[in-house]
């Protein structure tokens, strides 16, 4: 696990595009070997993300096969803010679902609406819950 130190400047641009950002790009590696990115909701504990999929997507066959994954986060237009965290990532059954999780839900309760859904019914639809262990992180 990698230790963020938020008392420099690049650890609290990490804070905070963990705490703040709602979507993230998480690459994921194909059974071709071939760098996959997908838009993801996430949800950082402080140790981990947490993010939930569909079952049977692409994305958790690649975790599947390869579990080493990279989290990159929306920089500016010119370059600017770059962070990306490398992780190791996993089904994790113990994960309360989407709608049980009242940080998760409050992070995304305008995007639920926004894709004409409940929370109920997207933890339905989104029953998968993965969870990401940051390994390392990079940026500037």
């Amino acid at each position: 696990m990698v230790a963020i130190d938020i008392s420099t400047e690049f650890g609290a641009q990490v804070l905070r595009h963990l705490e703040d950002d709602l979507v993230v790009w998480l690459t994921t590696v194909g059974p071709e070997l071939t760098p996959q990115p997908s838009p993801v909701w996430f949800l950082w504990d402080g140790e981990t993300v947490l993010m939930f999929s569909q079952p049977g997507t692409p994305k958790l066959r690649n975790i599947g096969l390869h579990p080493r994954v990279s989290l990159n986060f929306n920089c500016t237009s010119v370059g600017g803010d770059v962070v990306v965290l490398n992780a190791d990532a996993w089904i994790d059954d113990e994960a309360p679902s989407a709608e049980s999780h009242p940080a998760y839900v409050a992070k995304y309760s305008e995007g639920f609406t926004d894709i004409g859904m409940t929370p109920e019914a997207f933890a339905r639809a989104y029953s998968v819950p993965v969870r990401l262990r940051p390994t390392d992180v990079r940026g500037h």
